[in-house]
């Protein structure tokens, strides 16, 4: 399929909606916004905004907060005290995103530490729209030891515990802007997924999640990993995450993950 640029178009006055899928890494985003880059109403980033040529603010890669940017107060602060010029940000965007149609009115966008930055993305962006997603926090720890080297499991576990909370937040803060659901939930039943993003995005109706896409090192359907990653979490392990987590079980349980 052709692909169209921005550069060639005025995103300006095609794109009436912009969707930010507010998500923690390590937790199904990558596969996510793959699955709306197949739509031909949107219009879509090689890589992730905060990492796109043109971005003006701190971004996690330069801030040496690669998959950690919420292990503490300091480090969250770096976005939520940062510098953003949005107004370029955009322009980098829309130069550089691609759609497999000129007329796409959707511009999608996934940035995991912008589940920070939820109020900035309103103020700043035309009809900001949210697809707020979390993962089985333990899952998502095991995902970010295994691919953030020396990162220990106690900063990775309050690292999960401060997205979950952030999360919580803007769902309460932001929930008549977008819909909530998790990758648990994205994975058995993809069709009502679809159904929860097309009525807050109504343009997307040829959206669907049931497709195989190459993600990562995986080039397979949607599929929940949680029990393989899960299983490679010792006991030692788990006992050392639930010294983090035990501490805000009411996250936990707000989310509906039980402590193991």
């Amino acid at each position: 399929m052709p692909m169209i640029y921005g550069a060639t178009c005025d995103l300006e006055k095609v794109v009436s909606r912009h969707l930010f899928v507010i998500c923690p890494n390590n937790s199904g985003s990558a596969f996510l916004k793959k699955a709306l880059a197949t739509s031909r109403r949107t219009w879509n980033l090689a890589r992730e905004g905060q990492h796109t040529f043109g971005f003006a603010g701190p971004s996690s890669f330069e801030e040496g907060l690669h998959r950690h940017w919420a292990t503490d107060a300091e480090s969250i602060s770096v976005f939520t005290k940062g510098e953003f010029d949005w107004a370029t940000t955009r322009r980098a965007w829309y130069f550089q995103a691609y759609s497999a149609s000129s007329r796409a009115p959707i511009f999608v966008e996934k940035s995991p530490p912008f589940l920070l930055l939820v109020d900035q993305l309103v103020e700043h962006f035309k009809e900001a729209r949210f697809l707020f997603v979390v993962r089985n926090p333990y899952a998502m720890v095991e995902g970010m030891i295994r691919k953030s080297g020396p990162l220990s499991l106690q900063a990775a576990a309050q690292h999960a515990i401060n997205c979950l909370r952030y999360q919580r937040r803007n769902i309460e803060a932001w929930g008549d802007r977008g819909v909530f659901f998790s990758y648990e939930t994205m994975c058995a039943e993809p069709e009502r997924v679809e159904q929860l993003i097309h009525g807050l995005v109504p343009e997307l109706s040829d959206l669907t999640l049931r497709q195989r896409l190459a993600v990562w090192e995986y080039d397979e359907e949607l599929r929940n990993m949680n029990d393989q990653q899960i299983a490679r979490l010792s006991k030692d392990a788990l006992a050392e995450i639930n010294e983090v987590f035990s501490r805000d079980r009411e996250l936990l349980d707000y989310f509906q993950y039980p402590l193991m």
